[in-house]
């Protein structure tokens, strides 16, 4: 079968042949459809990021996926059931945390994950998951499946944001997104229309015209250039928030998010930055968030549960909004389109079969 791999560093995914895989006992057969391409491909692609599984001199792309069963192997799927994966697996067997169903929890060193660190990822034709983490959606969701995974990473951070708060009665009336990627955008869709947030911001460099710029306004969020209003201006130049979701990786960003926060504000840190020093003024850092009520909340990864409300959230987005947001899907003939960085990408992925 046909895979598309990478050896972390050498800068270019290219097509492998691999044997079909065979499911064991407990595991599917899923025939691939499509999968998504995000900022962790290109960080596994550049080596700054992600693990070689044990053996191997590439490692199959691929985190965000959706495929169709084609062998249940005496799960409790069906075969044709359209199904999305789920990222993270057990090293070694199993560890309490995936015994707890929280692999979303477990530190570095007790998990795999899939087209990341040390097992290989779904862009291929086929792949084989236990069922334990095969999440249904439905087939009219199924073109759009591939995104199930990101949703579902903002789903446990904004529950875990929700439950820092949880002691008092939080209502939320304001947020702002740090960064207009595709996990920004995506967030931003969500805290929008399903959350139904009163005034949303979104923080970028980006200069106008640019379409990830469009859909913020189509969103009816504002846009806040980055150039122009620092994080910290961000209250005098527009308002204090009550949730800040940080998807830059921008070191800097996790200190200045306190500045931009309400009394009683939460900020949600889900980039994951390189080494980086600056000065930051502990003091203040320290009193804003004891004096205000103020939480900083780390997050990463997400487990079925979230993969679930994902599938609920993708259900509830706007036509018009996905629409515009998935820029490309491109086939095997043209794959290296789907890799490509650019003023008019916004998200993309790559076809296996077409739906």
């Amino acid at each position: 079968m046909k895979a598309i791999a990478v050896e972390p560093g050498a800068g270019t995914p290219v097509i492998v042949d691999r044997p079909r895989p065979e499911p064991s006992p407990g595991d599917a057969l899923v025939r691939t459809l499509r999968v998504g391409v995000d900022g962790t491909d290109h960080e596994v692609i550049a080596g700054h990021h992600g693990a070689l599984p044990d053996g191997d001199d590439r490692l199959v792309l691929g985190h965000e996926a959706v495929g169709i069963v084609e062998d249940p192997n005496g799960t409790d799927l069906e075969e044709g059931e359209f199904v999305v994966p789920t990222v993270r697996r057990p090293p070694n067997g199993t560890n309490e945390y995936f015994k707890r169903g929280e692999p979303d929890m477990a530190p570095e060193g007790e998990y795999l994950e899939r087209g990341i660190v040390g097992a290989h990822g779904f862009m291929a034709e086929y792949f084989t998951s236990p069922a334990e983490y095969l999440v249904r959606i439905p087939e009219r969701l199924a073109p759009l499946g591939f995104l199930v995974e990101p949703i579902s990473v903002s789903e446990k951070a904004i529950e875990h944001a929700v439950a820092s708060r949880s002691a008092f009665d939080w209502e939320p009336e304001s947020a702002l997104v740090l960064g207009n990627g595709s996990l920004g955008l995506v967030t931003l869709a969500m805290l929008e229309t399903v959350l139904d947030i009163d005034r949303t911001y979104c923080l970028g460099r980006r200069d106008r015209p640019h379409p990830t710029i469009d859909l913020i306004d189509d969103l009816g969020s504002t846009y806040v250039d980055s150039r122009e209003t620092s994080v910290p201006e961000i209250p005098d130049v527009h308002e204090p928030v009550d949730l800040v979701y940080e998807a830059t990786g921008h070191a800097k960003h996790a200190v200045e998010t306190v500045d931009a926060l309400a009394p009683n504000g939460v900020g949600a840190m889900l980039g994951v930055p390189c080494d980086q020093s600056f000065e930051i003024d502990g003091g203040r850092f320290h009193r804003e968030l004891v004096l205000h009520n103020k939480a900083l909340v780390g997050t990463v990864n997400s487990h079925r549960g979230h993969f679930e409300a994902a599938v609920d959230t993708l259900s509830q987005l706007p036509t018009w909004f996905t629409d515009e947001f998935v820029t490309g899907v491109y086939g095997l003939e043209e794959f290296e389109t789907a890799f490509e960085t650019g003023d008019e990408v916004v998200k993309t992925a790559v076809e296996f079969e077409s739906i």
